[in-house]
Formats: C-alpha cells, structure tokens, sequence
C-alpha cells in the first residue's frame, strides 16, 4: 500500500523481563506530566515494519502538533507532521508528498499540546507490563481512527524518572507499527523550518 501503512505495521511489543508481584504501573498523572513537560525531543529510533523489515532513523517532536522521521539509506524517507497534516516524502516519486490529516491518525494524542489522560473514554488500557508501563489510548470523539500503546519505563515506584521508550500505533485499517526509540533528549532548541511541509515540498521542486 503507501508508506502510511509502513508508518504504520504490525509488530510485537518489546517489553521482556519481570518485577516483583505486585508491581504497579505508573500513576496516570505521572505520564501526563511527563509528557506535558517534553515539548521538544530527538532520538533515534528503529521501526519495525508489517512484513518483519526493519527501518531506522532519527526522530525529532516538537509540541504541539509537530514531529519529523527521517529516514537512514537505504530508504532515505521522510515523514513531517505539522499544520494539522502529515506528509510522507517518497524519495522514488517524482511527485509531491502523500498528505493525510493528523487528527486521523494515533501520532495525534502525543502531539496534543495538552496530553490530558483523565477524559473519559480516551485510556482504554493501563497496565505493568515487566519493568515497563504500557498505556493504550484513544481519541475519545474518534475511536474508530485507531490507538497507540506507549511504553514507558521508570516512574515513582522506581524511584527513576519517568521516560518513553516505544509506541505502538494502530491505525483506522487495523495496520500496526512499533517505533522503539533511543536515549530521548529533550529540552532541544529544534526551528519550526524542520517541521515545515510546505518548506520541504518547494526544496524537492513542488508545488
């Protein structure tokens, strides 16, 4: 299909090892603060795809509304969410990007400029998964554009810091995607130009 569906593609959580009976997962209003605090963010990240192949690159977020995947070669893709919009660059087309809506896709719920995890309906799962968190969540007007399970390790009961470490999205289709991300450093002075489709469009020679 396009490359929304390798953005996401079915793949199994990476979450091993166990803790003690009776681990609790992290406080909900734990992984809203956290994530209200990270409004800029670069990492690398490796993206398992449908048919078992494995991409990777490097992430930046900028929040609200913005983040960029780009690509390593072989595959030298670029993803840019921003505007409202998500763009997926082809580097073997000669045409413009494939755009889709971002508030039709799970990206949306962690580019919200407020991440607010207390309306109802919108976690649909919560849970300690071995040394790790794994919450699953919703647009709560819009179920049916699919959920995102994110993976979170540290948090009171570790007495460590609270930190992302993968996502798994499921888009409207059913189609699944796991991104696994590298040491996340935050706080970064990233320019709004990084996150513009409109920017990257007239640089390939679009319209």
């Amino acid at each position: 299909m396009t490359m929304l569906t390798r953005l996401l593609a079915p793949a199994a959580l990476l979450v091993a090892s166990l803790l003690p009976a009776g681990a609790a997962p992290i406080p909900l209003d734990a992984i809203s603060d956290y994530m209200n605090g990270m409004r800029t963010a670069e990492s690398k990240f490796t993206q398992v795809n449908a048919d078992g192949s494995i991409s990777t690159g490097t992430l930046y977020i900028k929040r609200p509304g913005r983040m960029r995947f780009e690509y390593d070669p072989p595959e030298e893709a670029l993803v840019i969410a921003g505007a409202g919009a998500v763009a997926i660059f082809d580097p073997k087309s000669n045409g413009g990007p494939e755009t889709y809506g971002l508030n039709r896709t799970p990206l949306k719920l962690i580019l919200d400029d407020n991440m607010d995890l207390s309306r109802a309906n919108m976690v649909t799962g919560h849970r300690e998964e071995g040394p790790s968190t794994v919450l699953r969540a919703q647009d709560p007007e819009h179920p049916e554009y699919g959920n995102i399970e994110l993976v979170f390790t540290g948090g009171p009961q570790e007495g460590a810091p609270v930190e992302l470490r993968q996502w798994v999205v499921t888009d409207e289709a059913g189609s699944q995607t796991t991104v696994i991300l590298g040491e996340l450093q935050t706080g970064l002075n990233l320019g709004d130009s990084l996150f513009s489709i409109r920017r990257e469009t007239a640089r390939r020679g679009g319209n």
